[in-house]
């Protein structure tokens, strides 16, 4: 009979895992990787950014809990310059990336987040392969799309104002050159809902802050050496690490030029990428430090529209950004 009990336990936790609610048997494997802790959260985008902190002698997987799977995430625990951490693939796009941050922070004993990959690159006085460390992020793709003639409205008219008869020559609709039905897009500030606030009472935020502590220790890795070549192809000088004002993040792959000057005049943006705002929103939802590093792996949209440089040069921009991010977690004292 105990046989038989234990066997139905085991069954029954094995499907509450399935269905992505927590089973006992999960809760005491959770404990005892939290007992351990309390660890430093990476988010990593995608499987080639993930690769070289796998390949680095710098991780040591723990012998006893190297990985937790849970929700189709698979969280590994280990040591990353002697800091214990706990990394999670998230994904593509900001989904992925806010459901994987809620559940590194609601499962686990965390106290910092650290989120590093590529980006397209905003700004062309910098280089592919540079790495960037903005001080703040937004969410550019919550719009209001305004129709024709719109005057009133009850949605923010604070940010942005695309409008898109900036890069039209003409329109058949209509006699002015000026006019484009597609009108303007304003952008719009998230809703959240701190943890420290009362439910159902939202704040409007536009540009989330990365913790102010994890900023300032970020401008000591200036000196930090960056590979320039991928075989036999290499960059016009070794690339930087640099603190730049912000970042950009929407479920919008930005290959397109005029676009990648308007996100630069308009907000200021550097690195513009798919995934970091969706962290830094949870992280400043939950009251959590929170910091991004990202390595420019392409001009967006390019010198012209027949090329995009990522092609080439993704992987020697996600070692750069994970080689930096080694050097920041080594840097941080507790």
């Amino acid at each position: 009979m105990e046989l038989l009990l234990g066997l139905l336990v085991l069954l029954l936790g094995t499907s509450t895992i399935a269905n992505a609610a927590i089973s006992e048997l999960s809760w005491r494997e959770i404990s005892n990787i939290n007992s351990q802790g309390p660890y430093f959260g990476i988010v990593v985008p995608n499987a080639f950014e993930l690769d070289p902190l796998l390949r680095s002698p710098r991780f040591v997987a723990d012998h006893k809990f190297p990985h937790f799977d849970f929700a189709g995430k698979h969280f590994r625990i280990g040591v990353l310059e002697k800091k214990r951490v706990i990394v999670v693939m998230c994904g593509l796009g900001m989904l992925n990336a806010g459901i994987s941050t809620q559940l590194l922070l609601t499962l686990f004993d965390v106290k910092g987040v650290l989120h590093y990959g590529i980006a397209g690159n905003g700004n062309p006085k910098l280089q592919i392969g540079d790495v960037t460390i903005p001080q703040y992020w937004a969410h550019t793709g919550l719009w209001h799309w305004q129709r024709l003639g719109e005057i009133d409205g009850d949605f923010s008219r604070k940010f942005g104002n695309l409008e898109f008869a900036d890069y039209s020559n003409c329109s058949k609709d209509f006699e002015s050159k000026n006019t484009n039905l597609l009108n303007k897009v304003w952008y719009q500030a998230e809703e959240i809902y701190p943890v420290n606030g009362n439910p159902e009472v939202s704040h409007d935020i536009f540009w989330v802050p990365v913790d102010k502590t994890y900023f300032k220790i970020a401008r000591n890795l200036k000196n930090v050496k960056l590979d320039n070549c991928v075989n036999t192809t290499c960059l016009p000088r070794k690339p930087i690490v640099t603190r730049v004002e912000k970042g950009v993040t929407a479920n919008v792959f930005v290959d397109n030029k005029a676009y990648r000057e308007f996100l630069h005049s308009k907000f200021d943006a550097t690195p513009i990428e798919m995934e970091t705002a969706a962290v830094a929103l949870v992280c400043f939802q939950q009251n959590k430090p929170f910091i991004a590093i990202r390595s420019l792996s392409d001009l967006a949209g390019g010198g012209s529209a027949l090329s995009n440089e990522v092609d080439v040069f993704s992987s020697l921009a996600s070692q750069n950004a994970f080689d930096v991010l080694a050097k920041f977690i080594s840097m941080l004292n507790y």
